[in-house]
């Protein structure tokens, strides 16, 4: 085995995951995306499956499980409080599955270009670091009740990024406003942002899905 194939090998290795290939049919109006699951606090590979089928139906599906355990539930970096992150612990996972998602590509054969986060609050934020830190991993992220995860020294350029964002006006878990600054920061990297709110809170409703897959249809 060569050098590459071992450090692709190693990375795929990394995650507990799911990988699903796509079955829909390419069209001349959209190719069809793989769509990069990203669960919750105490999620797990197949959490968002169903979700993954109901936004793109025949999507490829790329399911990870986050590597960080807190209290025994599946996270995919640490935090020190309630909203209050581990930046250095967060930095280095958002490297490990920007690596593993580069690994997967190879491995599975999917076009590395046409990749979308879809997270869901834990899975958002390592999504929404991922935007700030990786440019150009992932062609879009839809990221469901996202939280600001860090602010970068330098803005990276999201010119060719879509993003839709999804937040609970009543969500207990992530204020407005820090939704609300996520927003205006990729805005000011370049990206392309749809915001819905609904007057939810923080778990994924029907209405999450109808205006995402909505979206998705039209990047």
């Amino acid at each position: 085995m060569s050098t590459h194939e071992n450090i692709t090998a190693q990375s795929l290795t990394t995650f507990v995951h799911r990988f699903i290939p796509a079955s829909a049919p390419a069209t001349a109006q959209q190719q069809v995306p793989t769509l990069l699951l990203l669960h919750g606090t105490g999620g797990n590979e197949e959490d968002l499956l169903s979700l993954g089928n109901m936004l793109f139906p025949g999507a490829a599906l790329l399911s990870p499980r986050g590597n960080v355990l807190e209290n025994g539930m599946p996270r995919f970096f640490r935090r020190l409080a309630e909203g209050v992150f581990d930046l250095e612990d967060l930095r280095q996972r958002t490297q490990e599955l920007t690596a593993f998602v580069r690994a997967a590509a190879e491995a599975y054969h999917f076009d590395p270009s046409n990749v979308i986060a879809v997270g869901y609050s834990n899975g958002a934020n390592i999504a929404a670091s991922m935007l700030l830190a990786s440019p150009g991993v992932l062609r879009g992220a839809i990221l469901l009740r996202p939280m600001v995860p860090f602010i970068p020294e330098q803005l990276p350029d999201l010119a060719t990024t879509a993003v839709f964002v999804s937040a609970g006006r009543m969500d207990p878990i992530v204020p407005m406003a820090q939704t609300e600054q996520l927003i205006q920061l990729l805005k000011r990297a370049g990206a392309n942002v749809r915001v819905h709110w609904l007057n939810g809170g923080h778990g994924i409703s029907h209405e999450d899905v109808r205006a995402a897959r909505s979206w998705l249809a039209t990047i």
